[in-house]
């Protein structure tokens, strides 16, 4: 039986993406990556636990999306991410970013880009489990119910 390709898989060769090494990537990259991952799964599971108008749809995404939120989650998973894992973070966390949230302190916009920099990682590094193992571990530990 042929195994199925990832996501990722399918996207690189259906565009004739070239492996890159990710250590080249810039933090912001990886977290311009990773903050639509992230968003995606959340959009999922809210979609796939109930058929709603789109206001209440974004409305109950954007309190987990947001800066504030995902500056929390990173906080709560510090101790489950292996010293590489903790080192993306720290790329993203640290990047000079031009741009800041509207609705966030500057140390809590830093932290969600660090966060979103790891999920751009683990997305080009094809580690789709590790993604869903933190974010659903970070939701249950923030008592965030979707």
């Amino acid at each position: 039986m042929e195994e199925s390709l990832s996501i990722l898989q399918q996207i690189k060769e259906s565009f004739v993406c070239e492996d890159v090494d990710i250590k080249t990537y810039s933090p912001l990259t990886l977290a311009f990556v990773g903050d639509c991952v992230f968003d995606l799964i959340i959009r999922t599971v809210i979609a796939c636990r109930g058929n709603r108008a789109p206001d209440g749809l974004h409305k109950k995404k954007s309190r987990i999306v947001k800066a504030q939120t995902q500056a929390l989650m990173i906080e709560s998973l510090m101790e489950e991410l292996s010293e590489e894992e903790k080192g993306y973070y720290r790329r993203g966390r640290n990047a000079k970013s031009y741009t800041t949230a509207k609705n966030a302190s500057v140390a809590e916009y830093r932290k969600a880009t660090g966060f979103e920099a790891l999920i751009g990682y683990l997305y080009l590094t094809d580690q789709m489990e590790r993604i869903l193992e933190l974010t659903k571990k970070g939701l249950a530990l923030l008592q965030i119910e979707i």
